[in-house]
Protein backbone atom coordinates (compact mmCIF):
# COMPACT_ATOMS: atom_id res chain seq x y z
CA UNK A 1 0.00 0.00 0.00
CA UNK A 2 1.14 3.30 -0.79
CA UNK A 3 2.00 5.85 1.74
CA UNK A 4 -0.94 8.48 0.21
CA UNK A 5 -3.10 5.69 0.62
CA UNK A 6 -2.04 5.39 4.20
CA UNK A 7 -2.73 9.12 4.64
CA UNK A 8 -5.85 8.98 2.71
CA UNK A 9 -7.45 6.13 5.19
CA UNK A 10 -5.61 7.98 8.20
CA UNK A 11 -7.07 11.03 7.29
CA UNK A 12 -10.77 9.48 6.92
CA UNK A 13 -10.32 7.80 9.73
CA UNK A 14 -9.57 11.41 12.03
CA UNK A 15 -12.59 12.59 10.39
CA UNK A 16 -15.27 9.71 10.89
CA UNK A 17 -13.66 9.41 14.94
CA UNK A 18 -14.11 13.55 15.23
CA UNK A 19 -17.57 13.42 13.58
CA UNK A 20 -18.63 11.03 15.85
CA UNK A 21 -17.37 12.93 18.76
CA UNK A 22 -18.99 15.93 17.69
CA UNK A 23 -22.24 14.26 17.68
CA UNK A 24 -22.23 13.25 20.91
CA UNK A 25 -25.31 14.97 22.97
CA UNK A 26 -24.55 15.68 26.45
CA UNK A 27 -26.50 17.07 29.06
CA UNK A 28 -26.64 21.02 30.47
CA UNK A 29 -24.82 21.12 33.05
CA UNK A 30 -24.66 24.30 35.55
CA UNK A 31 -22.58 24.40 38.14
CA UNK A 32 -23.40 27.71 39.89
CA UNK A 33 -22.68 27.68 43.36
CA UNK A 34 -25.19 28.11 46.04
CA UNK A 35 -26.06 31.08 46.84
CA UNK A 36 -25.44 32.02 50.39
CA UNK A 37 -28.88 34.04 50.70
CA UNK A 38 -31.15 31.01 50.25
CA UNK A 39 -31.46 29.35 53.67
CA UNK A 40 -34.54 29.66 55.04
CA UNK A 41 -37.38 29.26 57.80
CA UNK A 42 -40.19 27.47 58.37
CA UNK A 43 -42.37 26.47 61.02
CA UNK A 44 -40.80 23.54 62.46
CA UNK A 45 -42.34 20.10 62.51
CA UNK A 46 -39.61 19.07 64.92
CA UNK A 47 -37.68 19.98 67.48
CA UNK A 48 -34.43 18.07 66.84
CA UNK A 49 -32.19 19.83 65.09
CA UNK A 50 -28.29 18.83 63.98
CA UNK A 51 -26.28 22.01 65.45
CA UNK A 52 -27.46 25.56 66.21
CA UNK A 53 -29.17 26.92 63.13
CA UNK A 54 -26.99 29.59 60.85
CA UNK A 55 -29.29 33.33 60.89
CA UNK A 56 -32.41 32.72 58.47
CA UNK A 57 -34.92 34.71 56.86
CA UNK A 58 -38.36 34.25 58.33
CA UNK A 59 -39.98 32.88 55.44
CA UNK A 60 -40.21 29.86 52.70
CA UNK A 61 -42.36 27.68 50.94
CA UNK A 62 -41.12 24.09 49.26
CA UNK A 63 -42.57 25.23 45.60
CA UNK A 64 -40.57 23.89 43.42
CA UNK A 65 -38.07 26.26 41.60
CA UNK A 66 -39.17 27.12 38.35
CA UNK A 67 -36.35 24.92 36.63
CA UNK A 68 -36.53 22.14 38.87
CA UNK A 69 -35.91 19.24 36.75
CA UNK A 70 -33.61 20.96 34.46
CA UNK A 71 -31.39 22.02 37.25
CA UNK A 72 -32.03 18.91 39.70
CA UNK A 73 -33.74 15.57 38.63
CA UNK A 74 -32.47 15.98 34.81
CA UNK A 75 -28.83 16.81 35.73
CA UNK A 76 -26.35 14.03 36.54
CA UNK A 77 -23.74 16.85 38.13
CA UNK A 78 -26.44 17.63 40.65
CA UNK A 79 -27.66 14.04 41.36
CA UNK A 80 -24.24 12.95 42.38
CA UNK A 81 -23.83 16.00 44.63
CA UNK A 82 -26.75 15.59 45.87
CA UNK A 83 -25.21 11.97 46.81
CA UNK A 84 -22.20 13.31 48.10
CA UNK A 85 -24.24 15.69 50.01
CA UNK A 86 -26.24 12.84 51.47
CA UNK A 87 -23.10 11.34 52.69
CA UNK A 88 -21.47 14.61 53.70
CA UNK A 89 -24.93 15.17 56.31
CA UNK A 90 -24.57 11.63 57.43
CA UNK A 91 -28.06 11.02 56.02
CA UNK A 92 -26.63 7.41 56.06
CA UNK A 93 -26.49 7.13 59.66
CA UNK A 94 -30.70 7.05 59.99
CA UNK A 95 -31.62 5.35 56.23
CA UNK A 96 -28.44 3.22 56.21
CA UNK A 97 -27.52 4.24 52.21
CA UNK A 98 -30.75 3.69 51.45
CA UNK A 99 -31.94 0.54 52.34
CA UNK A 100 -33.96 1.82 55.74
CA UNK A 101 -32.60 1.45 59.62
CA UNK A 102 -33.45 4.03 62.45
CA UNK A 103 -35.09 6.02 59.35
CA UNK A 104 -37.40 4.94 57.07
CA UNK A 105 -36.08 3.00 53.55
CA UNK A 106 -35.95 5.53 50.67
CA UNK A 107 -35.27 3.07 47.92
CA UNK A 108 -38.96 1.39 48.10
CA UNK A 109 -42.20 3.52 46.73
CA UNK A 110 -43.05 3.66 50.45
CA UNK A 111 -43.59 7.37 51.78
CA UNK A 112 -44.70 8.69 54.63
CA UNK A 113 -45.13 12.39 54.12
CA UNK A 114 -44.84 11.59 50.22
CA UNK A 115 -42.36 11.19 47.51
CA UNK A 116 -42.60 13.89 45.44
CA UNK A 117 -40.18 16.26 45.57
CA UNK A 118 -41.64 19.37 47.13
CA UNK A 119 -42.96 16.73 50.10
CA UNK A 120 -39.50 15.57 50.32
CA UNK A 121 -38.20 18.84 50.85
CA UNK A 122 -40.61 19.95 53.52
CA UNK A 123 -39.29 16.68 55.29
CA UNK A 124 -35.39 17.32 55.02
CA UNK A 125 -36.33 21.09 55.50
CA UNK A 126 -38.77 21.21 58.59
CA UNK A 127 -38.02 17.97 60.18
CA UNK A 128 -40.75 15.28 61.54
CA UNK A 129 -42.00 14.30 64.31
CA UNK A 130 -40.37 11.04 66.25
CA UNK A 131 -37.07 11.66 64.99
CA UNK A 132 -35.77 13.64 61.29
CA UNK A 133 -34.64 16.35 62.55
CA UNK A 134 -35.08 19.79 60.51
CA UNK A 135 -32.30 21.16 58.68
CA UNK A 136 -33.61 24.34 57.86
CA UNK A 137 -30.47 27.07 58.29
CA UNK A 138 -28.27 24.01 58.00
CA UNK A 139 -28.08 23.13 54.72
CA UNK A 140 -28.53 25.86 51.49
CA UNK A 141 -31.82 25.23 49.48
CA UNK A 142 -29.98 24.57 46.30
CA UNK A 143 -28.18 21.74 48.01
CA UNK A 144 -31.12 20.51 49.98
CA UNK A 145 -32.93 20.35 46.50
CA UNK A 146 -29.61 18.20 45.15
CA UNK A 147 -30.39 15.90 47.86
CA UNK A 148 -33.82 15.85 47.12
CA UNK A 149 -32.87 14.63 43.46
CA UNK A 150 -30.87 11.70 44.85
CA UNK A 151 -33.07 10.96 47.24
CA UNK A 152 -35.79 10.19 44.53
CA UNK A 153 -33.02 8.44 42.28
CA UNK A 154 -32.75 5.57 45.14
CA UNK A 155 -36.31 4.29 44.19
CA UNK A 156 -35.65 4.75 40.48
CA UNK A 157 -38.13 8.01 40.03
CA UNK A 158 -35.45 9.49 37.70
CA UNK A 159 -34.10 8.74 34.11
CA UNK A 160 -31.23 6.34 33.96
CA UNK A 161 -28.67 8.21 32.11
CA UNK A 162 -28.79 10.75 35.04
CA UNK A 163 -28.78 8.72 38.05
CA UNK A 164 -25.45 7.78 39.68
CA UNK A 165 -24.58 4.36 37.96
CA UNK A 166 -22.15 3.22 40.62
CA UNK A 167 -20.66 2.96 44.69
CA UNK A 168 -17.25 3.65 45.13
CA UNK A 169 -17.23 1.66 47.91
CA UNK A 170 -19.11 -1.83 48.70
CA UNK A 171 -22.29 -1.72 48.75
CA UNK A 172 -25.23 -4.20 48.99
CA UNK A 173 -27.62 -2.41 46.87
CA UNK A 174 -27.77 -2.25 42.74
CA UNK A 175 -26.59 1.42 41.48
CA UNK A 176 -29.70 3.75 41.39
CA UNK A 177 -29.14 3.80 37.44
CA UNK A 178 -29.87 0.41 37.41
CA UNK A 179 -32.69 -0.03 40.51
CA UNK A 180 -36.33 -0.33 39.07
CA UNK A 181 -38.72 2.27 39.47
CA UNK A 182 -41.13 2.37 42.49
CA UNK A 183 -44.49 3.48 42.02
CA UNK A 184 -44.97 5.98 45.43
CA UNK A 185 -47.32 4.87 47.89
CA UNK A 186 -48.26 7.10 50.36
CA UNK A 187 -48.17 5.67 53.61
CA UNK A 188 -49.48 8.58 56.34
CA UNK A 189 -47.96 7.16 59.97
CA UNK A 190 -50.02 6.25 62.67
CA UNK A 191 -50.62 8.32 65.24
CA UNK A 192 -49.44 6.22 68.63
CA UNK A 193 -50.53 8.82 70.93
CA UNK A 194 -54.43 7.75 71.41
Amino acid sequence: MSSRCHNVYCLVGFMMISLVLISCDREKRQFAPASAGSITDTQRASNLQPAKAREQSSHHDSQLPANYYEKYEGNGYAVSQGKRLFRWYNCSGCHSAGGGSIGPALMDGKWQYGGQPQEIFATIHQGRPNGMPSFAGHIPDDQLWQIVAYVRSMSGQLRKDVAPSREDKLSPYKPESRRQKEPLIHAPTQDVSS
